[in-house]
């Protein structure tokens, strides 16, 4: 197979993101102009987001909503509160978000969107206020025909409630198709919480019946233990793997004989992080990314697999549940390590797959049983990965390269398709 990578350059998201549009491009001949358009967002959103916070003072935070691309249809996408948010990194999640989409082979288009914070330092009173501000700033260009956002980095269920009930308010009417990811009482979709995770788990079992290994016998490092990390450690353990570490921001624990999930999630439940935990060996993040193990799932944020860490690693395959989890140094010396990496696009697109079984859900006002959600989910992510491995066999490349392809090119042909107006 012939390695193609990113070199030279900016470390950027968005510059890893346009480098990998620019050799996916190449490799389908893609029409320059068709090219020159997906380069760039559709639309950009930035907003002041003031707040009274609990003391009386007004505090004023920047929010971000970028719209990539909406050729195949609205625009779908998470909002993340975070202090290291700005607009090089939503516009760069914005266009992963358009390919993801077309991967999985669902009618939307990518957005993203965040605002600049410190929820850890923030009361829930003022995290609502921000939240419901930040939503009718942004009510102008989302709603379920247009874009409809979803959770991400430090948001859940609870304030997809409150963007459904403030842009609610503003309509006079329930909107239930606005967001994705609310709680399952305000019209969310049974099995909705851990879809990232479980999609990660249907490719990650497809990955190992692709090449020949048992995942029942394999051991598992996950980075990053919030919803994701915490709901794929639960579903690996559950399916026989091994957990042998895993880490949050604060720091990990390790355990070569395996880790006690159960008791680990209660114990992180109870203490707000997995440091500590009696049952393995204390280790930092760092550590746990060189740990030895047949998995290692990035469950965290950008920007962790680097140029300094990428010849230390210890695993036979890394499968990326968060988003843009390897810089393009860093993936460069993982393919001349032979390290098969399933790549963000394909690894972590249960999450917006079950947002669109939530979407239609909601506005068919029917919902389905968790087991359907899940069989669902596994038909789509089982076929996801054999349609990427199929762009891989043909035209002799990575599988990073072999997702972006696929998912270029089907928005490529709706592009083509729908021409420009005017």
């Amino acid at each position: 197979m012939k390695k193609v990578c990113v070199k030279g350059g900016g470390q950027k998201p968005l510059d890893m993101v346009l480098g990998q549009l620019a050799l996916a491009a190449g490799k389908l001949k893609l029409d320059r102009n068709i090219h020159e358009k997906l380069k760039h967002p559709q639309r950009t959103l930035i907003v002041a987001v003031p707040v009274r916070m609990d003391d009386g003072r007004l505090e004023v935070y920047t929010g971000y909503r970028v719209q990539h691309s909406m050729e195949r249809g609205p625009c779908k996408g998470g909002i993340r509160f975070h202090p290291q948010v700005d607009l090089d990194e939503i516009t760069a999640l914005a266009m992963l978000m358009t390919y993801k989409c077309a991967v999985v082979g669902i009618p939307y288009g990518g957005a993203k969107g965040g605002v600049v914070c410190d929820p850890s330092k923030m009361s829930v009173y003022e995290i609502e206020r921000m939240t419901r501000r930040f939503a009718s700033e942004i009510a102008i260009i989302i709603g379920p025909d247009k874009d409809i956002p979803a959770p991400d980095v430090n948001t859940n269920p609870r304030v997809m409630g409150w963007i459904m009930d403030t842009f609610s308010m503003s309509v006079g009417h329930s909107v239930m198709g606005v967001v994705t990811g609310k709680p399952l009482a305000l019209g969310g979709s049974s099995g909705r919480l851990e879809a990232t995770a479980r999609g990660t788990f249907y490719v990650t079992e497809r990955m190992c019946a692709h090449v020949g290994i048992r995942l029942a016998e394999a051991t598992v490092a996950i980075q990053g233990f919030g919803n994701v990390g915490s709901h794929a450690a639960r579903i690996f353990h559950e399916h026989g793997a091994t957990i042998v570490a895993v880490s949050d921001v604060y720091g990990g624990v390790h355990n070569p004989g395996g880790l006690d999930i159960p008791r680990l999630i209660e114990y992180s439940q109870g203490h707000g992080t997995v440091r500590g935990f009696s049952g393995g060996k204390a280790i930092t993040n760092r550590q746990l990314l060189e740990t030895r193990c047949d998995i290692l799932v990035p469950a965290a944020l950008e920007g962790q697999i680097t140029e300094e860490n990428a010849p230390r690693l210890k695993a036979r395959f890394v499968v990326e549940a968060a988003n843009a989890p390897t810089t393009p140094a860093g993936d460069c010396i993982l393919k001349e390590r032979n390290i098969l990496v399933v790549p963000d696009i394909l690894a972590n697109a249960g999450g917006v797959t079950v947002s669109y079984f939530e979407w239609v859900q909601g506005l068919q006002a029917y919902f389905w049983t968790e087991e359907e959600v899940n069989e669902r989910l596994r038909r789509i992510m089982t076929q996801a990965f054999d349609d990427v491995v199929a762009v891989m066999d043909t035209h002799r490349v990575d599988m990073r390269l072999g997702a972006m392809m696929l998912g270029v090119g089907r928005v490529a042909e709706a592009a083509a398709l729908r021409g420009l107006w005017p």
